[in-house]
């Protein structure tokens, strides 16, 4: 089950409920994001990986939606070396061109999101989208995720603004690796203490993120994500109205 204690392959009739439920509120569905990891321990495996995600193209088709993500693959983070990486890498070419693939009888294009430590560096997404070679296979950009592989997100969304089909804005306080701040902070790739913030109150510098993105001439979706420890409606709002103000001054 997804972590909502339901998914749209096993209740197809919610489909449509969805979709009238978003015309009546007059709220576009901009995405579909699931989750799927290629790095499997059989081919048995690696093939029933690849069969699961393109029933849920089939689930983004009869939303209607041009935009979906999946992961492409996760290891434990002492498992993300780039020798790791480069080894798995063809094995996560062949899944994600198959699916982009099937994806494009439905007008989707299809993407991987910077996400979950073994594919989140710039360079490791933008080497999986250069080798899938396909052009409905984007990224999804997370300008906080990077942080998570000890990255500068304004370098970062720099190098990856022109592969991204969808952006989250996401917000982290940042901490050093002396420095545990205890409960509701986490370790990136290396070591560094992160924790969820309203976007435009954490560490990073949205200002230079929007006006990068702005100026790339990027005119996809742009959302907010939240993760922080304040209330979540609260956090989006703020977050939401913070976004705003800052394109607009970009």
């Amino acid at each position: 089950l997804s972590p909502s204690g339901y998914t749209l392959t096993d209740n197809p009739e919610l489909v449509e409920k969805v979709k009238e439920k978003a015309n009546a509120c007059g709220v576009d569905i901009s995405s579909y994001t699931i989750g799927a990891n290629f790095i499997t321990e059989s081919e048995d495996d690696y093939r029933q990986e690849i069969e699961r995600i393109k029933k849920e193209v089939d689930i983004g088709g009869a939303l209607g939606v041009k935009f979906m993500r999946h992961d492409a693959g996760s290891r434990p983070k002492e498992q993300t070396s780039i020798g790791q990486f480069d080894r798995d890498l063809p094995k996560l070419v062949e899944a994600c061109r198959e699916i982009a693939d099937y994806a494009k009888q439905y007008g989707i294009t299809t993407s991987v999101e910077n996400h979950g430590y073994h594919v989140q560096g710039s360079e490791r997404v933008h080497r999986l989208i250069l080798a899938v070679d396909r052009d409905n296979f984007r990224t999804t950009m997370d300008v906080g995720n990077f942080m998570c592989a000890d990255e500068d997100p304004v370098i970062a969304v720099s190098n990856n603004i022109s592969i991204a089909s969808f952006v989250h804005m996401k917000d982290f306080y940042c901490r050093g690796p002396q420095n545990n701040p205890g409960e509701g902070w986490f370790s990136s790739r290396k070591g560094r203490f992160l924790r969820g913030a309203i976007v435009g109150q954490g560490d990073i510098n949205i200002p230079e993120i929007m006006k990068i993105i702005k100026t790339s001439g990027f005119d996809g979706y742009i959302s907010i994500e939240f993760e922080g420890m304040e209330d979540c409606c609260t956090g989006s709002r703020i977050g939401m109205e913070n976004v705003k103000r800052i394109w607009n001054e970009s």
